[in-house]
């Protein structure tokens, strides 16, 4: 998720768990800390374009690094406001508010290696776009709540309610995902396509409309779907997506990096010599494209523009 929407979930979180221990301001300013600080990963420039987007959401998001971080972590947020005693209510506090920061990008699409260093392996669910101001906005009403009103019981109750209605969104479109799954499987076998490479992610903003691809050999077929369709089955667009010219360079690195990391959802070009991979699990205007040098055998690789709008109507799904 949005960087912003990780500082108001750990901010709400730092208020739930300290209560009244302490000023509602700094468990909301420590929490918010400790939500924002995986992300910081983006400062670091490992060299390569393609590097740095796999690398993202790395070990600064594994539960057992983040675990770790809080003791240290609590140890001196309780010795800056002289409250050792409340050394293990700070642990708490902390940890959950650096832990849900994976957990909450586990459901976009931008896969998330939680479990480093054991495994680099990306996990993600994709019921959620990486901004939806239907899941922030409680959020953003509670941490006001708990700065805000005087009344501390009051500002707790209005945090608490915020934090548990996001949550329930969260399993809402869990739910949303899993009946568009099988909506699209269906539509896709009576249309007699394959349904076994699948990929379903919501629409920018929301989980009423969402984005299905479908792999299919040379080609991946794109469709649309709204939950007020009802039982519409979806109508599916091909799109060549350059099979044969990737199997062709099947040997070269950087793209068996974006193959694994886009789970083969992945869009294949021949540019004078050189590929053009263009991913197709998230959305992105212009969509995120990479220009390897088959000469050099990828010494040099880097991000293009994309000007090709037919491209960019298939482009749709997040980071």
């Amino acid at each position: 998720m949005d960087s912003v929407t990780q500082v108001l979930l750990g901010a709400s979180i730092g208020v739930a768990v300290m209560g009244r221990r302490t000023a509602l301001w700094k468990s909301a300013l420590w929490g918010g800390v400790a939500g924002l600080l995986p992300d910081l990963d983006v400062l670091l420039d490992h060299g390569d374009p393609i590097l740095n987007m796999i690398r993202h959401r790395a070990e600064s998001h594994a539960l057992l690094l983040l675990t770790l971080f809080a003791f240290p972590m609590a140890w001196v947020v309780s010795r800056i406001h002289n409250q050792a005693r409340l050394y293990g209510r700070w642990w708490w506090a902390l940890w959950l508010a650096l832990v849900t920061h994976p957990l909450l990008d586990l459901m976009t699409i931008y896969g998330t290696q939680v479990f480093q260093p054991f495994t680099d392996e990306a996990y993600g669910l994709g019921s959620m776009f990486i901004i939806d101001p239907v899941y922030s906005l409680p959020l953003l009403a509670g941490v006001i709540a708990a700065l805000r009103v005087k009344t501390v019981g009051r500002a707790l109750a209005i945090n608490g309610w915020a934090l548990a209605f996001s949550t329930v969104y969260l399993a809402w479109s869990a739910l949303a995902q899993w009946g568009v799954t099988q909506h699209a499987r269906q539509s896709l076998q009576a249309q007699g396509l394959p349904s076994q490479q699948l990929l379903v992610t919501p629409a920018p903003l929301t989980t009423l409309v969402w984005r299905v691809v479908a792999i299919d050999g040379e080609r991946f077929h794109e469709g649309f779907y709204a939950l007020m369709d009802g039982g519409r089955a979806l109508r599916f667009v091909a799109h060549e997506r350059g099979g044969a010219l990737a199997a062709q360079n099947a040997d070269h690195p950087q793209l068996q990096r974006l193959a694994r990391f886009t789970d083969g959802f992945y869009k294949v070009a021949d540019a004078k010599g050189r590929l053009v991979i263009t991913t197709c699990a998230w959305a992105k205007s212009p969509p995120m494209c990479f220009l390897l040098t088959l000469a050099h055998r990828c010494k040099q690789s880097r991000p293009i523009p994309w000007r090709s709008s037919k491209a960019a109507a298939w482009m749709w799904g997040q980071v």
